[in-house]
């Protein structure tokens, strides 16, 4: 009886769905159904087909073989923009928004001429509608006439739910979202799906976030090497046997460090002397020292300060007042940074750490050129043995190194990143949320890097909205709040959670 009422609420099929990516099977033969008034996650690792199938519901893309039924009728969207306009809307996981045109003009980036007036387009009004929608979703703060551009990564993705949302879709994709997303933006998102709950539609969920997921979901498929390996119902979920699915094993060795030995060298290779940045995520009397063998953690809300703090020790923002020194010398830019060996992983990794229309080993390679060059000839040989190291050493999952670093997984992107300052030897990471939309498998392998470089008496400032992944890896932790630090805890003291709140909020 149960089952026929499902049957019977079922709002998309999928069905036999096959995708190659050249020689690569990217999706096996996969079926699943999603019912009215649901949140489903899809859990997998990196490159286990979560995003290749969504982008087909979505439009995105097509399969090569399979069907698919939304409201019992065949579906085959021929475009995003189709599939929005027919019911079925996507939030992507990387940015989806235009910088050079305005936040409406975004909202409205299909719909346009909708607003036109003969041979005048009425801005007033199309400003006046986005303004609506964006107070709608609850991001009434972001001003519909300035250039996309201006806006942070997270800013951005909330037009994106803007655009989308406004279309009011029967089912909503959410792609690796919330990682993208302050605390702000996350009780953004969870109202909308909650209110699509209630309102019996339904909800794709995609998240890394293994708290997140199972809070939020009301089932939960895994995904591994393209294939569904087994669907949870909410009375089913279990952690450690939703992770052995998405694996295929149990994680071996450590997750986070198994110490809570906080000690590192006396020398200082790195620090802040009264800095001060004017703007919209100002920082203000930042001092602070980085010693050699050091995981430093710093944490807080997303707007606190430590993004533009992590630019500003990489020479990418300069301060308006105070200096950043390294070996006792001032970083000017950030050529300056990487002579003195200190590499930067952005948190807006697509835009500000790859080339995405590259290949992989031209994006490792840019950071290495003065060790396989001279002056301006390249040694093809040295260089492609410099890149094929890293690919093998971290495990990149390609078909060659000259794949464009576009088609790679979000997982397997990071790597390449990590991949273009380790192959330099950097002695000092700066690293901005460094596993963010990452699954849990890669997660490990860059937590045990970590560990190793630490080992090997290298220095990581690790920038993080996740205190799990601070406590977890970092021998100091400095929080936070409204540009300033206002708490300094050791990890010989076994901080909590909690700790770290109370000074962040």
């Amino acid at each position: 009886m149960e089952a026929v009422k499902k049957e019977e609420n079922i709002v998309l099929t999928v069905s036999g769905m096959n995708k190659y990516f050249g020689v690569t099977r990217a999706l096996r033969n996969v079926t699943l159904s999603i019912r009215e008034g649901e949140i489903r996650g899809l859990i997998g690792e990196n490159g286990s087909g979560k995003s290749t199938v969504t982008s087909i519901v979505a439009g995105m893309q097509k399969a090569d073989s399979g069907e698919m039924l939304y409201m019992s009728k065949q579906w085959a969207p021929q475009s995003m923009v189709d599939a929005l306009d027919r019911g079925i809307g996507m939030i992507v996981q990387e940015s989806g928004t235009v910088p050079g045109i305005s936040v409406a003009e975004n909202i409205f980036l299909a719909d346009i001429e909708r607003f036109r007036k003969g041979l005048i387009i009425n801005r007033k009004e199309m400003m006046r509608e986005a303004e609506e929608i964006l107070k709608e979703i609850g991001a009434d703060d972001i001003p519909a006439n300035i250039p996309c551009g201006m806006l942070d990564i997270q800013n951005r993705k909330l037009v994106e739910i803007a655009r989308v949302m406004r279309k009011d879709p029967k089912v909503l994709v959410v792609d690796e979202t919330t990682t993208a997303l302050s605390q702000k933006g996350r009780d953004i998102i969870y109202r909308i799906m909650n209110r699509m709950k209630n309102e019996k539609k339904s909800v794709l969920f995609i998240s890394h976030d293994m708290d997140e997921i199972m809070n939020v979901c009301d089932a939960l498929t895994v995904l591994r090497d393209g294939e569904i390996i087994r669907t949870f119902e909410k009375d089913e979920f279990d952690e450690d046997l939703i992770k052995s699915s998405m694996i295929g094993r149990k994680l071996e060795g450590d997750y986070y460090r198994s110490d809570w030995d906080g000690s590192f060298g006396e020398e200082v290779v790195m620090e802040t002397e009264g800095v001060y940045v004017d703007g919209s995520e100002p920082l203000i009397d930042v001092n602070i020292k980085l010693h050699k063998g050091e995981i430093l953690g710093i944490g807080g809300l997303s707007q606190c300060g430590m993004h533009t703090f992590g630019k500003v020790l990489f020479g990418a923002v300069k301060p308006t007042k105070g200096k950043v020194l390294a070996g006792g010398n001032v970083i000017k830019d950030e050529a300056d940074a990487m002579s003195k060996s200190i590499g930067y992983v952005s948190k807006d990794r697509d835009t500000e750490s790859l080339v995405l229309d590259a290949s992989i080993k031209d994006n490792i390679s840019v950071g290495g050129l003065d060790k396989f060059s001279k002056g301006f000839l390249v040694l093809s040989g040295l260089e492609k043995k410099y890149v094929n190291k890293q690919v093998s050493n971290l495990e990149i999952k390609c078909q060659n190194s000259n794949q464009y670093v576009s088609t790679l997984s979000g997982g397997n992107k990071q790597k390449v990143v990590f991949g273009k300052w380790i192959g330099r030897d950097s002695e000092i990471l700066i690293l901005d949320c460094p596993t963010r939309g990452i699954d849990i498998g890669v997660k490990q392998s860059m937590y045990q890097l970590m560990t190793s470089m630490k080992k090997e008496g290298k220095s990581i400032v690790i920038i993080s909205e996740e205190m799990s992944e601070l406590i977890g890896m970092a021998d100091r932790i400095i929080v936070m709040k409204d540009g300033r630090q206002t708490k300094e805890l050791r990890r010989n003291d076994k901080p909590e959670e909690s700790d770290i709140i109370k000074y962040m909020i």
